[in-house]
């Protein structure tokens, strides 16, 4: 039972955007839920193995699935299976705030490392794919790097 605004603790100290609600060890690695208030975009990427649910409680959340641009917005839900190439964007100032389950488990991991890098991720403030992706790996997920000009 957790009462509204708390997370779950783990290894990482998390942002307050990044609100751990189960992790994966809670599931027997079945699923991991958190509570995202999307800050930040989210490049391109594919999960190899999890597929990842997501649940609009507030805002508007752009989304590139596949070689589709959509907005979902609150209280719609979009389900991303491994395998497709998407990514998740601010479309709605404040920023969406979303439920998101990924199955199996394991993305409260990955944020940990992800957070635990610091800003060696970002390349002029924002997540820099080539400097992602050897965390990423570990999780079986990649960014996709766009050519240089």
């Amino acid at each position: 039972m957790l009462e509204p605004g708390e997370a779950r603790p783990g290894r990482v100290q998390m942002p307050p955007a990044f609100a751990v609600k189960a992790m994966t060890e809670d599931t027997e690695g079945r699923f991991s839920l958190l509570e995202v208030r999307l800050e930040r975009d989210i490049p391109r990427h594919t999960h190899h193995v999890a597929d990842e649910c997501v649940y609009v409680l507030e805002g508007d959340l752009g989304v590139d699935f596949d070689d589709r641009s959509l907005t979902v917005t609150k209280g719609s839900f979009v389900l991303l299976p491994h395998g497709v190439p998407h990514a998740l964007r601010r479309a709605s100032d404040p920023p969406p705030r979303v439920l998101q389950i990924s199955s199996p488990g394991g993305w409260e991991c990955y944020l940990a490392d992800l957070f635990e890098a610091g800003p060696s991720v970002l390349t002029d403030g924002a997540l820099d794919p080539a400097k992602i992706n050897p965390i990423a790996a570990k999780y079986d997920i990649h960014y996709e790097v766009p050519p240089k000009p």
